[in-house]
């Protein structure tokens, strides 16, 4: 598996093109600038199958209908945050004097972690609440790598000051679910550069004592 990253929009979120040799792939949380995630898809020459989204902030769902409708590809979100792709209050665009939306998700992940199948790809789907009440991390096990969103970042850890946040939820689902993960896997986060657990575990301020 390979992953491209993209740097969207004016809080610069992490969208991510994940795509194996079979030229599948799958995006994760793109965020803004719709045109630019679809050039750079065709530019791979990859074919997407589906859209990932670790939360419904409005900085990471900016685009989803743009790539959406493109590709005619199915998107995923957890069932406690499936409403906040039409609710400018509690994706937040509002009190950044936007109005972001997107349609419908075709796809309500649940509160049970699972495996979730598309085409060659199998992600482990960890449930890690906090930044947000439906938040989740996408696990690849084979590639050693999961995405993140913004539970946890390189030195520090998703903020919980907007909408459903909770930052002793969010410290318990970094504990019990990311730091149990193997410590080389890398994280790719939603914001800033890629880290690993081990690192994480290490010097991480927010998560001494663990």
């Amino acid at each position: 598996m390979k992953w491209k990253k993209l740097t969207v929009g004016p809080v610069q979120e992490n969208t991510y093109i994940i795509y194996n040799n079979l030229n599948e792939a799958v995006v994760i949380d793109p965020g803004s600038e719709g045109k630019r995630i679809i050039q750079t898809i065709e530019s791979l020459k990859v074919k997407p199958l589906a859209i990932l989204l670790t939360h419904a902030h409005f900085d990471h769902i900016g685009a989803v209908d743009d790539v959406r409708e493109r590709y005619n590809i199915p998107l995923y979100i957890h069932k406690k945050e499936a409403d906040w792709l039409s609710d400018t209050k509690k994706n937040g665009s509002k009190y950044f004097g936007q109005s972001i939306t997107a349609k419908p998700a075709t796809h309500i992940l649940t509160n049970t972690d699972n495996t979730l199948k598309i085409g060659n790809f199998s992600f482990e789907v960890l449930t890690t609440p906090g930044h947000s009440p439906g938040s989740v991390s996408y696990y690849l096990k084979s590639s050693g790598a999961v995405f993140s969103g913004d539970a946890l970042f390189a030195g520090s850890i998703g903020r919980t000051d907007l909408h459903g946040g909770d930052q002793d939820v969010l410290i318990n689902s970094i504990h019990e679910k990311l730091l149990h993960l193997p410590e080389e896997t890398m994280v790719l986060s939603g914001h800033g550069p890629e880290t690993t657990i081990g690192m994480e575990m290490d010097s991480n301020p927010f998560l001494s004592g663990f």
